[in-house]
C-alpha cells in the first residue's frame, strides 16, 4: 500500500489546491472524499497539522480529517541522517546569508543615493531578501518533520515546497508532484491500489 506524507502546500498553495476545489472547505471536502476511496495511507506530522489548523478553520472537519489522515510525528531520536546532508545544508545557509547581505548592501547604497527612503525600495528589499534567503531551502521545523516522516515511513512526500522536495530528493525519499496528487489518488482508487512497486 502506498503512503503519502502531506505538507500544508497541498491544501494552501493556490496552484496545487485548485485541483481539489475553489475554496478552503471545498478543497478539504474533495480531498477527504478521494482519500476515503483511495487504497493508500495519508500522514501529516503534528507540527504541520497544527500549522495547517492555524491557516485554515478546520474545526467543522477536524474529526473527518483525522479519520482519514494519520497525525504522527517522526521518531526524531531514532532516525539517522548522513552527515553529508548536514554539511550541504550548512554550506547552503552560509551562501544564502552572504547573498542576502549583498542584497541589503545594494539597497542601502540605493537608499543613500536617494534623498529619502522610498517605501517601494523597502518593499523591493524585503522581496529580494526573502527570495535569496528562503526559496528552495528547508526553513522550518514543520518542513523537516514532513521530510523526516516520509523518510521513516518510506512514504511519498507530497509537497509543492521546493526546499522540501530538494532535501527529500537528496535523501532518496520518494516524491509525488503535488500538482498531480488528485490524479494519482483517482488512479489508485480505480486500480484498487495495484500500481507499480516503488
Amino acid at each position: 500500500m502506498r503512503r503519502f506524507v502531506l505538507d500544508t502546500s497541498v491544501f494552501t498553495n493556490p496552484h496545487v489546491a485548485g485541483q481539489f476545489g475553489e475554496d478552503a472547505e471545498d478543497i478539504l471536502r474533495t480531498f477527504l472524499t478521494l482519500a476515503r476511496h483511495c487504497p493508500a495511507e495519508f500522514y501529516m506530522p503534528l507540527s504541520v497539522y497544527e500549522e495547517f489548523r492555524g491557516m485554515r478553520d478546520l474545526e467543522a472537519m477536524a474529526a473527518d480529517f483525522e479519520t482519514v489522515v494519520w497525525v504522527r510525528s517522526p521518531r526524531r531520536f531514532a532516525l539517522m541522517l548522513p552527515s553529508d546532508i548536514l554539511y550541504e545544508f550548512i554550506d547552503e545557509v552560509r551562501t544564502r546569508i552572504d547573498r542576502g547581505l549583498r542584497i541589503a548592501e545594494e539597497h542601502t547604497r540605493q537608499a543613500g543615493a536617494a534623498e529619502s527612503l522610498k517605501p517601494e525600495l523597502i518593499t523591493q528589499l524585503r522581496e529580494r531578501f526573502r527570495e535569496a534567503m528562503r526559496k528552495g531551502l528547508v526553513d522550518s521545523r514543520e518542513d523537516v518533520d514532513a521530510v523526516l516522516l516520509a523518510m521513516e515511513l518510506d512514504a511519498e512526500l507530497a509537497s509543492a515546497d521546493e526546499g522540501m522536495r530538494k532535501l527529500g530528493n537528496r535523501m532518496g525519499i520518494k516524491l509525488v508532484t503535488a500538482d498531480y496528487l488528485r490524479r494519482v489518488m483517482e488512479n489508485l482508487a480505480e486500480s484498487g491500489g495495484h500500481s507499480r512497486e516503488l
